[in-house]
C-alpha cells in the first residue's frame, strides 16, 4: 500500500458493544496521509441502530484525528437508516458530495429567471 491508498478496516458482523472501542481505536490509528479510513462494510450483517452506532462512533474517532470514514459496499438498508438517521457518509464509487458529478452540465433554457 503507498502513502496515498486509504486503509481499509474490514468490519464483519455483528459488532458487539464491547469491540466498539477498540475498533474505534483502530481507526484513529489507520488515519494515515490520504486522512481517509476505507470501511468494508457489506460483510456488517442487517441494517440496525447498532451498526448506526458503530459507524457514528468510528466517524467521531476518524475526525477526531483529523480523518474521516468512507464506506464501501454498504447494504442499501443500512444506507436508507444512515440517511433517515442523518448521519451522511462518503460512498466509495460515487462522487464526493463536495465534487459535481462529472460529465453533467446544468442547461440554461432562455427565458429562465435568475436566480
Amino acid at each position: 500500500m503507498d502513502a496515498m491508498t486509504p486503509a481499509v478496516l474490514v468490519l464483519a458482523g455483528p459488532v458487539g458493544r464491547g469491540e466498539v472501542a477498540g475498533l474505534c481505536e483502530d481507526v484513529r490509528g489507520l488515519v494515515g496521509p490520504e486522512r481517509v479510513v476505507v470501511c468494508d462494510v457489506g460483510a456488517l450483517g442487517p441494517a440496525g441502530l447498532g451498526a448506526v452506532e458503530l459507524l457514528a462512533r468510528l466517524q467521531l474517532a476518524a475526525r477526531r484525528a483529523g480523518g474521516r470514514v468512507r464506506l464501501r459496499d454498504p447494504d442499501p438498508g443500512l444506507r436508507a437508516l444512515l440517511d433517515l438517521v442523518g448521519l451522511a457518509f462518503e460512498v466509495e464509487g460515487e462522487p464526493e458530495q463536495r465534487e459535481p458529478a462529472l460529465d453533467v452540465e446544468e442547461a440554461v433554457e432562455p427565458g429562465d429567471p435568475a436566480l
